[in-house]
């Protein structure tokens, strides 16, 4: 692997963390803000995620959901040079690797150790290229740089902090404990040229009186030499979409309190269930509570069932049938329920589903032995539709209709299905392109949104007066009065706001601008 040092000069500041969701993409996000505010010219850089939440770039390049949102904190559209490398796991072993927004390979993770060497170059181009053209970069990287049994193939972590000539701030998260014992384990296990990239560490969510933790503070210093540059509370409800799913599965059969005039709406929590931040917009609307199931005997009697995106549609499809969870969808919706599914969703609720190149499901063939999987699956039955998977991933931003109430709508598509109509019997369009292409369909219905519905467009949801809209119709049918207007915004621009104000009162950022050399 090269390991040269990138002849850039453009400052750039890195966090890392001592572990898998302590808060590295929300502080990278905040500090990105924070350096606009000041009037630098920023973006932010991951040379390798590894995650299922996706987006797609004005050029139809795909890149991880969290490089997106650090993108908008910088007021920048996202680039693919932001994330140049994107790993979507399929199965416990295996991913779809994205090189420059653009799927390569399905690779088990030899054959991505492999390959890593290639993209580990492409890396350093998309750096230097995207460096070049502002005046500080602002880097994540993924996981723990002391994860041992990765650092000879690191692409990620420190080895693209040398290569940035990046200074590293290692994140802990104090909320889930032994965090002292993370940052001082951590820098016993890195090399030295490793501990001199490390300018020091900040604490992340934390709860309570601060000075509580002088003694700590000051003992991790003295024992690494290392000082802290801040602690950084714990925030409720950012208004920010999660990087990952860890926080999302926190939810899974939450039972949450509902007001006598909310709606209760399910969303069904897959085996790789991808994209879930569709349904972000929901937690900031004042009548709606969201629940996140994966067993019929969480599912109660909801408002709306939906069923969200998969990264593995042949096999989260196959394990709805084996839990029980398709059945009592199919039950649902028989019985006037309303469900609705987005991408992969979309394709469950049709007659089948094809993937006869093993595009999404190769990995289960290969171990269970199954050769039914590569062939077709039977769907839910809602709606006469037939999807079958191909080589060709499509990967558009779109503007487009929803037919029945002539809302506009925005969004993206992320798949590799072909789905088409098996048969005109009470369906119709639900959702239309511009030049209008269908890609949503649903049962014909009296009300304004048919009961059973499905698209591929991913944030659909993101768009208020739709949203408004599908939540009252929601309410007639439950027989509640339609609220009027729209009752929130989905924008994360003030998010961002509040984020950059809290995060620049918690931290030391005299010292971050040091060590910046701005």
């Amino acid at each position: 692997m090269n390991n040269t040092v990138t002849t850039s000069i453009t400052p750039a500041l890195m966090l890392q963390g001592t572990s898998s969701n302590a808060g590295k993409s929300v502080l990278t996000a905040a500090l990105c803000r924070i350096l606009l505010q000041d009037g630098f010219s920023v973006a932010p850089f991951k040379a390798q995620n590894m995650a299922l939440n996706s987006f797609v770039t004005p050029n139809g390049e795909e890149i991880g959901r969290a490089q997106a949102v650090q993108a908008a904190a910088c007021r920048l559209e996202p680039d693919v040079r932001m994330n140049p490398v994107l790993l979507k796991p399929s199965s416990d072993t295996g991913s779809q690797v994205i090189v420059l927004g653009k799927p390569v390979a399905n690779m088990r993770v030899k054959e991505y150790m492999n390959y890593k060497a290639t993209a580990f170059r492409h890396v350093q181009t998309a750096y230097d290229s995207i460096a070049a053209e502002h005046d500080v970069m602002v880097l994540e990287g993924a996981g723990s740089p002391a994860e041992i049994n990765l650092k000879a193939h690191d692409i990620v972590n420190m080895q693209m902090a040398r290569y940035a000539r990046a200074k590293v701030l290692l994140v802990g998260d104090i909320d889930r404990g032994g965090v002292f014992a993370s940052l001082v384990g951590t820098m016993e296990l890195l090399d030295t040229w490793e501990k001199d990239l490390v300018a020091g560490f900040i604490l992340n969510r934390f709860r309570g009186d601060v000075t509580l933790l002088d003694s700590a503070l000051e003992f991790t210093t003295n024992r690494t030499n290392k000082p802290f540059f801040g602690v950084v509370p714990y925030l409720m409800q950012l208004g920010l979409p999660e990087e990952d799913s860890v926080t999302f599965k926190e939810a899974i059969g939450r039972q949450l309190p509902l007001r006598d005039d909310a709606l209760d709406i399910v969303l069904l929590d897959l085996p790789h269930i991808a994209n879930f931040t569709d349904v972000d917009a929901f937690s900031i609307e004042p009548d709606v509570a969201l629940r996140v199931v994966n067993s019929i005997e969480q599912i109660g009697n909801p408002d709306c069932i939906i069923i969200p995106g998969s990264k593995n549609t042949p096999g989260d499809l196959l394990w709805l049938h084996k839990s029980g969870l398709g059945a009592a969808v199919k039950s649902f919706a028989e019985a006037g329920g309303v469900v609705t599914g987005i991408c992969g969703g979309f394709q469950m609720l049709g007659d089948t589903v094809s993937d006869p190149a093993s595009i999404e499901y190769v990995e289960q063939a290969s171990s269970t032995k199954d050769t039914s999987i590569h062939a077709t699956q039977q769907g839910l039955g809602l709606l006469p539709l037939r999807t079958v998977m191909g080589e060709e991933k499509v990967l558009t931003r779109v503007t487009g209709t929803h037919v029945p109430t002539g809302n506009t709508v925005t969004g993206y598509e992320i798949h590799h299905g072909v789905t088409e109509a098996a048969g005109a019997q009470k369906m119709q369009s639900a959702i239309t392109r511009e030049d209008g292409t269908i890609i949503g369909y649903g049962l014909a219905d009296s009300h304004s949104f048919q009961s059973v519905w499905g698209t591929y467009l991913h944030g659909v949801f993101d768009n208020d007066e739709f949203r408004r809209a599908f939540l009252n119709d929601l309410r007639i049918r439950k027989g509640l009065s339609p609220l009027q207007g729209v009752q929130a915004s989905f924008s994360i621009d003030p998010a961002l706001d509040r984020l950059a104000h809290t995060v620049r009162e918690a931290l030391d950022m005299k010292k971050v601008y040091e060590v910046l050399g701005l």
